[in-house]
Formats: structure tokens, sequence, C-alpha cells
């Protein structure tokens, strides 16, 4: 998977919603991503309120460089 290309997709900084991260830079489903996190794969979402949940995006950049440079 090229990461590289996904950096351009993200915010500078904040927070990312769901709908933004699949499949914009993320190239697997809902299920998918969910899985990932209980087995923190994937970086922990931040519940923002009680029907708000997003991703810091320094933490998904740290995720994408981390999968960049393993080279997968």
């Amino acid at each position: 998977m090229n990461n590289n290309s996904n950096f351009g997709k993200l915010p500078a900084s904040g927070y990312i919603r769901q709908s933004q991260l699949i499949p914009a830079i993320v190239p697997f489903s809902s299920a998918t991503l969910w899985r990932k996190v209980k087995t923190k794969e994937f970086p922990a979402p931040v519940k923002l309120s009680a029907r708000i949940t997003a991703w810091d995006v320094n933490s998904i950049r740290s995720w994408l460089e981390s999968k960049s440079e393993k080279g997968e």
C-alpha cells in the first residue's frame, strides 16, 4: 500500500471522522477498521461527544508513517 499519497488527503491537524478515513486514507472496510482498533493494530478513536467519534490526525499520520517504513 502506498501511504505517501494519503498524507495529502489528511488535514494539517485536528480530528477525522470514519467517513473521511474510509476509503480515502485507509484501504479497508469499516469492519476491518474496528477489528484493527480492537487488536491495537490501528490507533483508537477519541469520543468527542455522545454521538461523535473521531481519530486524531497525528495518530493517523504516525500509523501511516510506520506502515510506510515497514513497506506495508
